[in-house]
């Protein structure tokens, strides 16, 4: 497998993220896990200017301070995966969605990339000097809650959100 590296979202960028974006369309799924709600803007600029709005703490409606990452795999430059490093939970973030979400391109699941690219956002996190971060991801994601496992994520509760059984996983950044 090879290795992956986090990039920030930049104009450079955007021929890339929207093939990112539309291969995802071109599967049927409509949400984008860890994109900064990438599926629902038309306009690369204008989400470019939200995303790096949000990370620099100019907080819009309902948002927190967090910075979103595309992984890219060295070896050809292709954005693997979307990842974003929420800085705070709010209350509705601790019902869910924690402090990272994350997805892998359809073409590219069930490789490994899932894993890489959380252990690199979480050292991020430590940076960050946070603590702990939590992850929730639905029942049925089998995937995504062995990805977390395998990264240390440690599931504290399960419960429903908008109708889906989700999972709460917490995981120790201490050393």
């Amino acid at each position: 497998m090879d290795n992956l590296i986090l990039v920030k979202p930049s104009k450079e960028l955007e021929k890339s993220i929207w093939e990112y974006r539309q291969e995802y369309f071109n599967f049927g799924e409509t949400h984008i896990n860890g994109s900064c709600s990438i599926a629902y803007f038309n306009d690369f600029n204008e989400w470019l200017n939200i995303v790096l709005s949000i990370e620099k703490d100019k907080l819009l409606a309902d948002t927190v301070p967090a910075s979103t990452f595309f992984s890219v795999r060295k070896s050809d430059n292709k954005i693997i995966g979307s990842i974003q490093l929420r800085h705070f939970l709010t209350e509705d973030l601790e019902k869910c969605g924690g402090h990272i979400g994350y997805g892998i391109r359809p073409t590219e699941r069930k490789k490994g990339y899932g894993k890489q690219q959380l252990l690199l956002v979480l050292e991020i996190a430590r940076e960050m000097k946070l603590p702990k971060v939590m992850i929730s991801c639905d029942k049925d994601n089998i995937a995504s809650s062995r990805t977390i496992i395998s990264c240390g994520g440690i599931l504290t509760c399960e419960n429903y959100f908008e109708d889906k059984e989700q999972q709460i996983f917490w995981i120790n950044l201490d050393k």
